[in-house]
């Protein structure tokens, strides 16, 4: 028998009469009063009378059974009790309504297994029991074989007693972040007490994994349990030993939740070093914000200090890759990622900083990339549109530091006004008549930047004319105190105007699309170069001179474009259809002014004793003792800006453009709503090149090839080409004489080319495909030893049902090794100078268990390049983490095993050799 009862009691209501037997449970409510139909002023703020103070909901699949003398109702079969904030389910529940208790308790079937064991919820508390019992009026209970959850861990207690305050007390209790009935491991204590969403306090307790009892423990336990909101607490160090550094407790230190906002992590690290001096010691502090719908972002500055020294290999260099190293003594690195949420209207902060010592990730750094990278950029910007206006301003600040040869380059300030493009009439308010000139709009652009590097420039000249004093290499002074002066020095100030008028975009004969243009440039400098000839010393000096100085320079340029179509059609009855090439061509033409012969701009070395004469001796020889004949020099060569225009330019340009598609039939459709659909054959193939005019020699620039297209829509193929039209002598500088005018004459010649393949190969690339290939099954007669009849049965056996990936690229750089020199003795260049393979991917081996990989191999070099392999194993509440490094200088393995959850993260085992320790 099957049914539903539901019962809202107060004590004060008549007591129910019994059911006879064979007739469903009757629904029992409270009758409403219908002459009181609205809220009695008198009565407001009165509590009912006797000890249940709200109404008690009550139901059951099976019956309700009621004993009004006893004052007792026992539920049968998936019942259920609502009280308040109370929630009981299970099998039985008993309601004494003359000691307000409830007990609940499971139900044995046929087989003997009890089912429908109790749930009991308290608010925002869960309890999965044996048996409860339970006083609605005290709010005390009695819980026999308990599990509830307290943040992230579970209680398991043979008998848990709950007061008012709803604290826990247990006995033989067992704590633990796995989420079985049965635990993996538990913290096993004698006596526990909870406070919800506060702590675990223990007795004496010891670790049990798998069942096994270990001697890890210790004589009480405090476990945190902040539910949902976070908490300030110790982060326990790591001991280990490291080669360089002995015996470390490292990354050791206090989380602080300093508001709802902010997050801080403190950390340090103690080295002991070896019997001659200290190890030294480390700081780290990381700090994570975050507002919602305005930003976030994250700083973390680490500080190491240790004695300078040597980290020792193996006595034959040759034979190991931990080699010798010198070590700087104090290093730092800070790390800043700020995001703001973008709004409409609203200012945009952002920051991207890496920023230190260039030897701090060398020397601290695990991490693979950082440790590898050789050039860390930074940069900090502010940004916005103001509104109702056509003005944007962004105040900015960038950084690159290299970690090999310690060069910084700093932009300090980076400021940025520009003024959208407006058109001329509708900005003045004057009235249009849609004249061809009414099209005319105007835009400008300020760029304002100063910019210090610790990179002296070097003191040659492109001509090779020697110089007096200096060196023929760039230098990097060291940023210290003492190179103050040299560093100041490097300072170099600009700012620029950028105007650019565009006089409209016209349609000429249907087809065409002209669009001329109008630009000027002027850039503001501070200082700037003069070069002086020393006849004693037959060489050059050049000084900096300061002051205000402009340039500026103009240009004016045309471009007339179209597109052409032309379709071959196959037939729609045909798998390929149609076929079509897209070609869009286009001739502009540029032209500016002769700024060689600007004073202001170039100059030629002069004569101090006759400054009006700016022509060298004849004597005067470059470095390589052949006649030098002098040239134009550029005053504001290596400042920043746009620097001073060259020769008189009048130059016609012109580019090509290709991209072929076909049609074909869609066989996967079966609606008949896409019949057809487009495949790309040649995404782009693209010429372009240009002649000048006014260009005393080689007017003609090289021709630029490109092409990139799609393969099955899996190989991605990129090839670019740069060929030049003229000659080369012996020595392989180029002679202003076409190749079709030599004895071999040919068109072009190929300088320089590039080419890079990506594949990606992904088991479940094709929807409702399983495999990539067919398989051979296993015989059925031997599934171990084969069929000795087919000796091969097993060789294609794999199976491809394994979710993969594999992501593969082939990249190649060729370069013109220059005329063969055979006779002289002089080795000619690579003509393949970079050719390297790259493959990553990864392998779900089981639902639980992943492997990814990384590798790649140099074919000129003949050498296999960083290769990692990384594996992660699921063990439910366990995981275990892993990664090997077979070659190279940062070579090693390291492997943890740990709890997942974050409140027992120190509950790991982990072993490593790296190159610190190796």
């Amino acid at each position: 028998m099957t049914s539903v009862a539901q019962a809202q009691q107060r004590p004060t209501a008549p007591p129910a009469q019994p059911r006879p037997a064979g007739q469903p449970a009757p629904t029992i409510a409270a009758r409403p009063d219908t002459a009181r139909t609205g809220a009695d002023s008198l009565r407001v703020g009165v509590k009912p009378k006797g000890d249940i103070e709200t109404t008690v909901k009550y139901q059951a699949k099976d019956s309700i059974r009621f004993n009004v003398q006893e004052k007792r109702a026992v539920l049968y079969n998936k019942a259920s009790v609502n009280y308040g904030t109370m929630d009981l389910k299970a099998g039985i529940i008993t309601v004494d309504y003359s000691q307000n208790l409830l007990t609940a308790e499971g139900r044995a079937d046929t087989t003997g297994k009890v089912r429908d064991k109790p749930v009991f919820k308290d608010g925002p508390e869960t309890y999965q029991a044996g048996r409860i019992a339970y006083n609605f009026k005290s709010r005390k209970g009695k819980i026999s074989e308990a599990i509830t959850q307290q943040g992230e861990g579970y209680i398991h207690a043979e008998v848990v007693k709950k007061n008012e305050l709803n604290e826990i007390y247990g006995l033989h209790g067992r704590y633990t972040t796995c989420n079985l009935e049965h635990p993996h491991f538990f913290i096993n204590a004698s006596k526990m007490k909870v406070v919800p969403r506060k702590q675990v306090v223990t007795g004496p307790f010891n670790l049990v994994i798998g069942d096994i009892p270990t001697p890890l423990g210790f004589l009480f336990g405090y476990f945190p349990t902040p539910g949902k909101s976070r908490a300030s607490g110790l982060i326990i160090p790591t001991f280990g030993q490291a080669l360089d550094r002995g015996f470390y407790l490292t990354n050791g230190g206090y989380y602080f939740v300093v508001n709802e906002h902010i997050g801080l992590r403190v950390t340090g690290s103690v080295y002991s070093g070896n019997a001659d001096s200290f190890g030294g010691w480390a700081g780290n502090a990381d700090m994570s914000y975050r507002k919602r719908y305005s930003y976030d972002g994250r700083v973390n500055f680490s500080y190491s200090r240790r004695p300078a020294g040597l980290i020792l290999g193996s006595p034959d260099a040759s034979a190991s890759t931990n080699v010798r190293r010198n070590f700087k003594p104090r290093t730092f690195w800070l790390d800043w990622n700020h995001s703001p949420t973008p709004r409409p209207g609203g200012g945009r902060f952002s920051a991207h900083v890496q920023t230190g010592s260039p030897e701090f990730n060398q020397q601290n750094s695990l991490d693979v990339r950082n440790y590898l990278t050789p050039q860390f950029s930074s940069s900090v910007s502010y940004s916005k549109q103001l509104r109702n206006l056509p003005i944007n301003y962004s105040l900015g600040l960038t950084q690159g530091i290299n970690t090999i040869t310690r060069a910084v380059n700093l932009t300090l300030p980076d400021v940025t006004v520009g003024v959208q493009r407006q058109n001329i009439y509708r900005l003045f308010g004057l009235p249009t008549r849609e004249r061809w000139y009414e099209q005319f709009a105007l835009q400008y652009d300020f760029i304002g930047q100063n910019q210090f590097t610790n990179t002296l420039p070097s003191r040659t000249l492109a001509s090779g004319l020697p110089l007096l004093g200096g060196t023929s290499s760039a230098q990097t002074v060291p940023i210290q105190l003492s190179n103050l002066r040299p560093l100041l020095r490097n300072f170099q100030a600009s700012m620029r105007h950028n105007f650019g008028i565009s006089l409209g975009n016209y349609t000429l004969l249907r087809h065409f699309s002209l669009a001329p243009g109008v630009s000027y440039n002027e850039s503001w400098y501070l200082q700037r170069l003069t070069y002086r000839y020393v006849s004693e010393a037959q060489a050059v000096r050049v000084d900096t001179t300061r002051g205000l100085y402009r340039v500026g320079t103009a240009s004016a340029s045309a471009s007339l474009s179209t597109n052409l179509y032309g379709t071959y059609n196959f037939g729609k009855d045909k798998a390929i259809q149609a076929i079509r090439h897209r070609l869009a061509p286009s001739i502009s033409f540029s032209g500016s002014p002769n700024y060689l012969a600007n004073p202001n701009f170039y100059q030629q070395p002069y004569n101090p004793a006759d400054p009006t004469n700016s022509v060298l001796p004849l004597s005067l020889r470059n470095s390589s003792g052949l006649p030098f004949t002098a040239t134009q020099f550029s005053r504001f060569a290596g400042f920043g800006g746009t620097g001073p225009g060259g020769g008189p330019a009048g130059q016609l340009g012109f580019s090509l453009q290709n991209q072929v598609e076909m049609k074909v039939r869609n066989n996967k459709d079966t609606t008949g709503t896409q019949p057809t659909k487009k495949v790309s054959l040649i995404d782009g193939f693209d010429l372009s090149s240009s002649y000048n005019f006014i260009a005393q020699s080689f007017k003609l620039a090289p021709l630029s090839a490109s092409l990139r297209t799609q393969v099955a829509q899996k190989l991605s193929v990129l090839v670019a080409g740069t060929f030049s039209f003229y000659q080369r002598d012996s020595s392989g500088t180029l002679i202003d004489k076409y190749l079709f005018n030599q004895a071999n004459p040919r068109l072009a010649r190929l300088d320089q080319a590039s080419a890079q393949l990506s594949y990606q190969f992904d088991s479940n690339r094709r929807p409702g495909q399983s495999v990539n290939r067919p398989q051979r099954t296993a015989p059925v007669n031997d599934p171990v030893l084969g069929n000795p009849n087919q000796p091969d049965s097993y060789v294609d056996y794999l199976d491809f049902s394994i979710p993969w990936t594999l992501n593969a690229s082939l990249g190649a750089l060729y370069s013109d090794p220059g005329p063969r020199l055979a006779r002289t003795g002089v080795t000619r260049n690579r003509s393949w100078p970079t050719v390297s393979m790259n493959v990553s991917g990864e392998i779900k081996l089981t639902d639980k268990m992943r492997l990814s990989y990384t590798s790649g191999y140099d074919f000129v070099s003949r050498k296999v390049t960083l290769t990692s392999i990384n594996f992660f194993r699921d063990l439910h509440c366990w995981q275990i983490t892993g990664s090997w490094i077979p070659t190279g200088q940062i070579q090693g393995f390291n492997v943890t095993i740990g709890a997942k959850s974050a409140l027992l993260q120190d509950l790991k085992l982990n072993r490593n050799r790296t190159f610190l320790n190796r």
